[in-house]
């Protein structure tokens, strides 16, 4: 995931806070999980919750709103059969139910 100012078809810029809570989650595991918003007002994208690195898949899940539109990362850990420790980051498009 890259972050670069602000995108020339849409006219969305990415909050600075943003970009640094997400190298923070990227590179230091200092999250877990990041929820994005649209801030309409500023036409830009910013942090609306963080969870700490104890949390979980269902912890972001309950945090996500029932209708209105969201956008996260995910870091998840996991085991290779070869029992290696990993982890990978996903990016998640929430929309709302009508």
């Amino acid at each position: 995931m890259s972050f670069r100012g602000t995108n020339a078809s849409s006219g969305m810029g990415v909050a600075d806070h943003s970009k640094s809570t997400y190298l923070e989650l990227q590179r230091k595991k200092v999250f877990r999980y990041v929820v994005f918003k649209i801030n309409e007002k500023k036409k830009e994208v910013v942090v609306e919750k963080t969870g700490g690195p104890s949390e979980n898949y269902d912890d972001l899940t309950a945090s996500l709103p029932e209708n209105d539109c969201r956008y996260a990362v995910y870091d998840f850990d996991f085991v290779t059969s070869e029992n290696c420790q990993k982890s990978k980051i996903f990016f998640i498009t929430w929309i709302a139910r009508l």
